[in-house]
């Protein structure tokens, strides 16, 4: 519960937001092009520090690391809430960004530190379970503190979420790597241990796989101001539409990915995730070459699409974080570092130029599952004697 509460607040910091986009455009005075930036800023940051997570948790402890960001993300989470024009809202983003993902990335590395084989994987997928919640959740909850009371409240309530889990994580979170089996924080040890990781032609693959995979999902999540507002022309308080779809979708995957840990190889699991992901995408991209978007139709494709995707993602998770097992946390970060440098892209580049069409959006995630699916074919035919 602990583990599944701190990946929560990636999430909670970018989708809580999403239906105050015209507002803090309103209120800041800025171009929706800014506003939208404020989430690549984020994600962006995210992304790099994700880089140094790991590293810093294998040197220094996993609670530390974990309880430090904590407390950084609270203090950004008030900057936010007290922006007074878009600049100050971009680096206090930023901030936030540099501090979500320790949760993430350190709680994959405390899975793996306690865990091995099908316990391993249920425990993620179950992790996964108890997460999805939260993008479900949050951008309904942030438009009802919209309608109650303004975009900053959002902000408030993200610095009250941060504040609750330093609490809890003092209390609760223990220390699972003991300090013999830490590594020295150098840097000529962070240079051959990522040199390690990205000169692996079976890392790129592995890591590619999921953040393609995701990379066809956040596409929709970046592009949800313009997709359902303009496009199914609804309001701030009904991106329910796509979200408890998009989640439900999640977490029944993550349900069956736990069901199947142990019964059937990854393999086996991987192959049958991507099934559901090409065939969802394609049909979402068949519908709206000849008819217009439409409730539910349009958001119903996201749901079979998120149940493969959560399917592929522990096996292909796992596969990676055991390549390197001296620099799990190492690892972690690279494989974290690469899925939100990839969102990053979508949040800046990919959404802007296809968010003004759905049918665009739809063949987008079609091709980030197809290219996904021939990354994951492609780890066969490289040795593992390349790593």
């Amino acid at each position: 519960m602990l583990l599944a509460a701190l990946s929560m607040l990636g999430p909670f910091a970018i989708d809580t937001y999403l239906p105050a986009f015209p507002s803090i455009q309103a209120s800041l005075r800025a171009h929706e092009l800014e506003v939208q930036q404020t989430l690549s800023a984020y994600m962006l940051a995210f992304a790099v520090m994700t880089l140094w997570h790991g590293a810093l948790s294998d040197a220094f402890g996993r609670r530390k690391v974990i309880l430090i960001a904590l407390m950084v993300f609270a203090a950004a989470s008030f900057g936010c809430a007290g922006a007074v024009s878009i600049h100050y809202l971009w680096g206090f983003r930023i901030l936030q960004g540099v501090s979500a993902g320790a949760g993430m990335v350190v709680g994959r590395a405390i899975i793996r530190d306690l865990y091995h084989g099908p316990e391993a994987e249920r425990l993620l997928s179950l992790v996964t379970m108890i997460f999805s919640i939260a993008p479900a959740i949050a951008p309904v909850l942030g438009g009802w503190i919209i309608d109650i009371w303004s975009w900053r409240a959002i902000f408030l309530f993200l610095c009250a979420f941060a504040v609750i889990l330093v609490i809890a994580c003092y209390r609760w979170l223990p220390e699972t790597l003991p300090p013999h089996k830490r590594q020295e924080f150098s840097a000529d040890f962070l240079w051959r241990s990522y040199r390690t990781v990205f000169s692996s032609g079976r890392f790129y693959l592995k890591a590619g796989t999921v953040a393609l995979n995701f990379g066809g999902l956040f596409l929709y999540i970046s592009s949800a101001p313009v997709f359902l507002i303009q496009h199914l022309h609804l309001n701030s308080s009904q991106f329910a539409w796509q979200f408890v779809p998009t989640v439900g979708g999640i977490f029944l995957g993550a349900l069956a990915a736990n069901r199947l840990a142990g019964k059937w190889n990854i393999w086996k699991q991987v192959r049958t995730g991507f099934i559901f992901m090409i065939a969802a995408a394609g049909v979402n991209v068949l519908y709206h070459a000849f008819l217009p978007p439409a409730l539910p139709w349009s958001v119903a494709p996201l749901l079979f699409y998120s149940f493969g995707m959560s399917l592929v993602a522990p096996g292909a998770t796992l596969l990676a974080l055991d390549m390197f097992p001296e620099i799990r946390g190492v690892v972690a970060s690279c494989q974290s570092a690469t899925s939100t440098l990839f969102s990053a892209l979508i949040a800046g580049v990919m959404s802007p130029l296809l968010s003004h069409s759905v049918p665009y959006l739809a063949l987008g995630q079609f091709v980030c599952c197809c290219v996904s699916a021939c990354l994951w074919s492609a780890i066969r035919y490289i040795p593992k004697q390349k790593n």
